[in-house]
């Protein structure tokens, strides 16, 4: 079998002696020629670990404050700063990106640094650099107009400012640092807003997704909300003043839930039963027919003979019910009876309810990318590709209209597919490359680890070599994420102690 652990082997060890014999050659970068005895670039434009442990040292150093070693730290993050960029022009993917948490204890000198360093090590030349996560914004306290706190809530460090740091630092290295954000999903700290409560998105039955989610982290927020929408525009107006290279939209979605729930197949399973929702929906109707049955179905769940009867009645002056995007045809007419007619309403205004739910989605994109839009600044989306599908009569319950996105936006697909290689993986890309239109541009997320396979994930650098064949299409991908590189740093990064 192709997927035995032996053969994984193998291939694995195949791929790292050629990649070897490719990307350690001394022609690869201008520079060097004058260095024989010390390839600074393997596989992937990632540093020798002579190269790298070099570069850590004179680090320590400089925090020392040993004479000249900030200088010599300065001079070799330069250095490579400028052989990485060389490397990622001639080396597919030309951009290889890395998703990065930063948390409280980062503020301890010299962190950043550290962090910064093993990204280029690896070989990335941008970092998706978590901004908003959780119900908190990685801005100063002392400088968070947004309603959410701010990560950093540590005494005596109001003023910390890690993501203007992160940005700086990132530069130096010669890495493009992305703002990545949670965006439909506002979390718990917005849920307990008194002032807050009908901006929160409900179902039929009454539950918001603090019910639903397993975690009981997460709030997801009713897209036609007006002061939602406010509220995450100010928010990404505070972000960009710190001029990031680019902007990232996650969590562009409603909530996933378990078992059946996964499936969206009636109308209290959508989430459209909070007030702006609601009327907004209401608004799309284009007569008062139209009005009365969209009213009946959000309420009942399903519109009877009974009703198209009742309503043909209190409207005699009106032909068929009408509201946006429905066009009756001369079959339709209002001469068949209500039983006749029902079933075609009823499927009419299912399709209604789960387009006005998109829709929501669609818009609140449209609002939160406008501000990086204004300022020329790169925007992602980052998705699920089986978000936007379609199971029977029914949806996934995310209801995630990736296809619809626009094509001006870069796409994200988290590519996570797990099946022991990489041929789902593939399958997933492969979706997104056939619905997206020509000159989109496509940078899928994939899970793992560098040189060994993690939760029956393929190693990157199989999943990387599977995904080669669409490289005139894709020319980048990103790698989730720094935590699962870098585990024990990560842990010790999250329960330190700040001093």
């Amino acid at each position: 079998m192709s997927n035995h652990p032996l053969n994984v082997a193998r291939s694995t060890l195949f791929w790292r002696r050629l990649f070897a014999i490719v990307f350690t050659s001394s022609s690869l970068l201008p520079n060097f020629g004058s260095e024989p005895a010390r390839a600074q670039v393997t596989q992937y434009c990632q540093l020798s670990s002579t190269a790298a442990q070099e570069k850590e040292n004179l680090r320590l150093s400089a925090l020392k404050g040993k004479p000249d070693a900030q200088t010599r730290y300065q001079n070799i993050v330069k250095k490579q700063a400028q052989e990485l960029q060389e490397c990622r022009t001639r080396t597919w993917p030309q951009v290889q990106a890395i998703w990065l948490r930063l948390y409280p204890c980062d503020i301890q000198p010299g962190i950043i640094d550290q962090i910064m360093d093993r990204i280029v090590n690896r070989g990335y030349n941008q970092v998706y650099l978590e901004v908003f996560y959780d119900g908190q914004a990685l801005l100063p306290a002392k400088a968070n107009p947004t309603v959410w706190p701010s990560v950093i809530r540590t005494p005596g460090a109001e003023n910390a400012d890690l993501l203007a740091t992160a940005i700086q630092k990132g530069r130096q290295r010669g890495l493009k640092v992305y703002a990545w954000m949670f965006t439909t999903n506002f979390g718990y700290t917005y849920a307990q807003r008194r002032d807050r409560e009908s901006a929160i998105a409900r179902n039929g039955k009454g539950q918001t997704s603090l019910y639903v989610v397993d975690n009981g982290s997460q709030v997801f927020i009713d897209p036609y909300n007006l002061q939602a929408k406010r509220d995450y525009y100010q928010l990404v107006k505070e972000i960009l003043r710190r001029r990031p290279d680019g902007l990232l939209l996650d969590y562009v979605r409603y909530p996933r839930q378990a078992g059946s729930d996964s499936i969206a197949t009636k109308v209290s399973d959508l989430w459209l039963f909070s007030p702006a929702t609601q009327e907004a929906l209401f608004k799309r109707a284009l007569n008062y027919k139209g009005l009365e049955l969209i009213r009946r179905f959000l309420s009942k769940g399903f519109v009877g003979a009974g009703d198209i009867a009742e309503v043909d009645k209190l409207y005699p002056q009106e032909g068929e019910p009408l509201w946006q995007g429905r066009i009756p045809s001369p079959a339709q007419k209002s001469i068949l009876s209500a039983t006749d007619r029902q079933p075609l309403l009823q499927w009419e205004l299912w399709q209604l309810a789960v387009a006005h739910a998109m829709q929501g989605i669609l818009d609140f994109v449209t609002i939160a990318s406008y501000p990086a839009k204004q300022q020329g600044i790169s925007t992602g989306v980052v998705f699920f590709p089986d978000g936007n599908q379609t199971v029977g009569q029914g949806y996934d319950s995310r209801l995630q209209p990736w296809d619809r996105f626009p094509t001006s936006l870069q796409w994200h697909p988290m590519a996570y597919g797990n099946c022991g290689n990489a041929s789902c993986i593939v399958t997933q890309v492969q979706r997104v490359l056939s619905m997206a239109k020509p000159g989109t541009q496509i940078i899928p997320a994939l899970a793992g680890k560098w040189g060994e396979s993690i939760s029956n994930r393929p190693s990157l650098e199989a999943q990387m070599q599977a995904l080669r064949k669409f490289s005139p299409q894709l020319k980048g991908v990103s790698h989730f994420a720094y935590s699962w590189q870098y585990p024990e740093s990560d842990n010790d990064r999250k329960f330190c102690r700040t001093r």
